[in-house]
């Protein structure tokens, strides 16, 4: 089965944090229009396959305030050959578009900002979604000032709801603070610091790939060389395993992948949408003396 991570034209979010560099940047409508037909043309490639695919929207900027992306969605749920579609969304748009979707195959990947959203806002937009049976997962970017949003996060979630923790890029963590973010993410551990990629093996250009808006594909987002075109077909030719060629992988999308992680076990079934196949995030039972 081939996954493919989709990361068209749009760059612009409607929102402003300070840690990100797309933050209210503002797409021409031009971009706008570009992004519409990659993304449309893209979506009529899968119709017309027959293979079973799952498929990742990594965009730069907020997907879903645009009703292309929801209806890529929806559509993309409702064909035979599509196990799971997903995207990475800050979860700032409606929800009740999603009805119209396969909830066994539609997923999210809802990222909190503290500062840009009202908590309960936000709150109220998850329980929207638990309410139409739509999976999910919740995370938030391990910044010093998110910790205190991120704990009253973990406490107001259901249990049954995965809350993830980013390791802020360029940071660096004492053990005291990465027991602190631990203890709301157990597998924080995998983010905290870059890992040592180089020459080992990787999932990436054999089982998954990166497709841009002109259809060029790649084998994931971090590394430049083509590997062919997704329209010609002339990327599956490529398509085989080969080693890592960079020092480190320091991003989930990323380093999900490589086989020296056990990362495809924990979140069998739910890779895309980083939901742990076991509800590791619990509190272990009490022990029966």
């Amino acid at each position: 089965m081939l996954t493919i991570l989709y990361r068209g034209p749009l760059a612009s979010c409607d929102y402003d944090c300070p840690y990100c560099p797309f933050a209210k940047r503002r797409d021409s409508t031009e971009q706008l229009r570009a992004d519409r037909a990659a993304l449309e043309r893209f979506c009529a490639w899968v119709a017309d396959q027959d293979e079973e695919m799952s498929i990742l929207f990594t965009p730069w900027g907020e997907g879903l305030v645009r009703s292309w992306y929801r209806r890529a969605l929806v559509d993309l749920s409702r064909l035979p050959i599509v196990r799971r579609v997903a995207i990475q969304t800050n979860l700032s748009t409606r929800t009740g578009w999603l009805a119209d979707a396969d909830r066994d195959t539609v997923a999210l990947w809802c990222t909190y900002h503290p500062g840009e959203t009202p908590h309960t806002r936000f709150l109220t937009k998850t329980a929207e979604l638990a309410a139409l049976g739509v999976r999910f997962s919740v995370g938030v970017v391990g910044l010093p000032e998110h910790l205190d949003a991120a704990r009253g996060l973990r406490a107001e979630l259901p249990d049954s709801v995965y809350l993830w923790v980013n390791a802020a890029e360029g940071h660096t963590y004492t053990d005291a603070a990465a027991a602190d973010w631990t203890a709301i993410d157990p597998l924080f551990g995998y983010s905290r610091d870059p890992h040592r990629t180089r020459g080992r093996a990787c999932r990436t250009g054999e089982s998954v790939v990166s497709v841009d808006g002109a259809g060029d594909v790649r084998r994931c987002h971090f590394v430049p060389e083509l590997l062919g075109n997704l329209y010609d077909g002339s990327f599956r030719k490529a398509l085989r395993p080969r080693p890592c060629p960079l020092d480190v992988c320091d991003c989930h999308i990323g380093y999900v992948h490589t086989e020296q992680l056990p990362l495809y076990d924990m979140f069998a079934g739910g890779v895309l949408e980083r939901i742990p196949a076991e509800p590791v995030w619990l509190p272990l039972p009490a022990r029966v003396p």
